[in-house]
């Protein structure tokens, strides 16, 4: 298995939303919180097709390198569970035409709280929750 987790996302210029399973990637190191998503939804927050804001980039990936666009700061990020209020943090919105499933990088990882206590099992906790409060993996979502 591995942790997944539901977020309801909000394009900060447009105010366009979606809610969206995606994988907390530990592995997708970036230098600021950034969300990969596929182009459907890319499409379904308004950022493609692509505007003349989207910065070209090319990534380094398991498989090789990778071409992506990238929206600094456009996304309003927060994970959805029954019993928090988790907080909203912004984040780069990072679009593959390649990735079928959203990712989320280690420092968007970090500033959602999120912490991973058993990858193989899918569970999960925010780092201002107990050591008893653990949450599970949602089901994967891809696009």
């Amino acid at each position: 298995m591995a942790v997944r987790v539901r977020l309801a996302i909000r394009n900060r210029e447009t105010g366009a939303l979606a809610e969206l399973a995606a994988l907390v990637n530990s592995g997708f190191e970036t230098e600021t919180p950034q969300l990969l998503i596929p182009v459907a939804a890319a499409r379904e927050l308004g950022l493609w097709p692509l505007r003349p804001e989207a910065v070209s980039a090319t990534y380094d990936t398991a498989g090789g390198p990778v071409g992506v666009w990238v929206y600094p700061r456009a996304l309003s990020v927060r994970v959805i569970v029954e019993d928090v209020e988790a907080p909203e943090v912004i984040a780069d919105a990072v679009i593959s035409t390649v990735e079928r499933e959203a990712l989320i990088s280690d420092k968007l990882m970090s500033v959602l709280q999120i912490a991973i206590e058993d990858a193989g099992e899918g569970l999960w906790r925010f780092r201002f929750e107990g050591l008893g409060r653990l949450r599970r993996s949602v089901e994967p979502q891809f696009w």
